[in-house]
């Protein structure tokens, strides 16, 4: 080839001289990752294949120019754990990592590229955000950027991993996404920056404060996970892509397993109280039903009174959603209806069949939480399961009353299979609140109200709440041995394998948002 030849490579030392010890050295003493090792961290060695890398930036007006090759973004496709994904990483120590024309026409042509083959796209962000010299071109990238998200959502898995700064319109982009992984310590996310706060506010505040992973895993809700750096951060979202399909047409991905689906679990049989009013954890019942104890869960520190995620039952993934009795008596309020809600749409887009377990007492009360609109964010939750075309299975642990029990994935709203234990109790309302309105004359004429209250309850959980009366009347399939959970629900499952619902014609439902 000659000189051909010899320009090829002059080409590629040249991109090599961009990637020197400096550039590994400069992100290191900011406690984060190459881009670069990141790319190489999320892929299997050797898949990944790089595209657009001596893409010049535009060119810049306002003084300022450069000839950094790849416009501070590197963009591919290759291996995760055997299945293709195309990924974007922004390169904070390539022109702080800022997007311009050319930066987002690149992560424009694999977003357009992963929707086309039907794979999941990453994006690994840590940008200064939108760049401002090039003004309204890097305006315009994003808008091209979301638009892509959206036309994706439902179609394909996307993944955010901010692993670093993510301000002003770049947020959106994430937000648009399936899930948010953050790492702790070096990332942030906000619309308005802490040096705006101050100007408009008169309010000091540091990014982490204001948009930090602790703030967004547990406060916003905004991110679903966070993790402690970048490495358990990639590690995570390889975890979770092992949960999801390719896209919106595969099945997820099965994988068989030597956990017996007869197995038994007698400890379910102690795990409820006798006293209805003591807690428990209901993460130790789905560790006990699903296969080998293993639970990915989504989102775990944010309105942690409803528990989501990932598991596999006979091999099978699925989408596990629970109230947790053991904080806010596992109550549904605003966070926990929207956690849920999400979920489901999520779990419904890609095919993940629903497994609810059920402890609910009803919506939380108060001023603030009606102030706030919970009927209209309960009715997302309500939305969502009614929806929901994937198979639908309910266990109802303990308690399920009032609208909490409708909402519930009960049967009347299209749960497929509904299971309860002995210990259910499933009533318009607890006890102690219908006695109070049943017996409000003999309790105010009692010698002893509370010892008659008690007496009442009591007859009224047997009499009424009990699990049977539901089963009679066909509103529950089966009261079952908490032993056999497992066995019941994996046997369902298997049952509604060719599950198929015709949803009446229109453009899209109105989901009260």
């Amino acid at each position: 080839m000659g000189k051909a030849y010899d320009k090829f490579i002059e080409r590629q030392q040249l991109l090599e001289k961009q990637y020197d010890d400096a550039y590994y050295e400069k992100q290191h003493n900011r406690g984060k990752l190459t881009a670069r090792e990141r790319i190489a961290l999320l892929f299997d060695e050797g898949t990944f294949e790089e595209l657009d890398a001596f893409a010049p930036p535009a060119s810049v007006s306002f003084g300022k120019s450069t000839k950094a090759f790849g416009d501070g973004v590197i963009t591919g496709y290759g291996k995760v754990n055997g299945r293709q994904v195309y990924a974007f990483a922004q390169d904070f120590s390539v022109l702080g990592g800022s997007l311009g024309a050319v930066h987002a026409a690149k992560i424009i042509k694999i977003q357009d590229m992963a929707l086309k083959t039907g794979c999941p796209i990453i994006g690994l962000i840590d940008s200064g955000g939108a760049r401002i010299q090039e003004g309204v071109q890097s305006l315009n990238g994003y808008a091209g950027i979301f638009r892509r998200n959206v036309l994706s959502s439902g179609v394909i898995p996307q993944i955010s991993v901010i692993m670093g700064p993510a301000a002003g319109g770049a947020v959106y982009s994430p937000a648009l996404t399936d899930f948010i992984f953050m790492s702790a310590g070096t990332s942030y996310m906000f619309v308005t920056g802490p040096d705006v706060v101050k100007q408009v506010l008169n309010e000091s505040v540091s990014p982490e404060e204001l948009g930090g992973a602790s703030i967004h895993s547990t406060r916003s809700g905004v991110a679903d996970f966070a993790f402690n750096d970048d490495e358990n951060t990639i590690l995570g979202v390889k975890m979770l892509l092992s949960f999801l399909p390719s896209n919106n047409i595969e099945n997820p991905p099965f994988v068989a397993s030597d956990d017996p689906i007869t197995r038994i679990e007698p400890s379910l049989r102690d795990i409820v109280p006798d006293d209805p009013d003591k807690p428990y954890d209901v993460k130790e019942v789905i560790k006990l039903v699903v296969d080998h104890g293993r639970f990915f869960e989504v989102g775990e520190n944010f309105a942690p009174n409803f528990v989501t995620g990932f598991a596999r039952m006979g091999g099978q993934v699925v989408g596990i959603l629970a109230n947790q009795p053991r904080i806010m008596a596992g109550t549904l309020d605003i966070s926990s209806s929207t956690k849920g809600a999400r979920f489901i749409n999520i779990c419904d887009s890609f095919n993940i069949p629903l497994i609810t377990f059920e402890d609910v007492p009803g919506f939380l009360p108060g001023t603030d939480q009606e102030h706030n609109a919970i009927i209209k964010h309960g009715a997302k939750l309500l939305y969502a399961y009614t929806y929901a075309t994937v198979p639908k299975i309910t266990v109802v642990l303990r308690k399920s009353y009032g609208g909490a029990y409708i909402v519930m994935n009960s049967k009347g709203i299209g749960g497929d299979f509904s299971f309860a234990w002995p210990t259910a109790e499933i009533a318009v309302m607890g006890p102690e609140g219908a006695i109070a309105v049943l017996y409000r004359k003999e309790l105010a004429e009692a010698a002893d109200p509370v010892a008659l209250k008690k007496q009442l309850a009591q007859k009224y959980r047997e009499d009424i709440a009990n699990p049977y009366i539901a089963e009679e009347k066909g509103f529950i399939d089966e009261v079952i041995d908490p032993a056999t959970t497992r066995l019941k629900v994996i046997r369902a499952l298997q049952s509604l394998e060719k599950k198929s619902i015709s949803i009446p014609k229109r453009k899209h439902g109105n989901i009260p948002l």
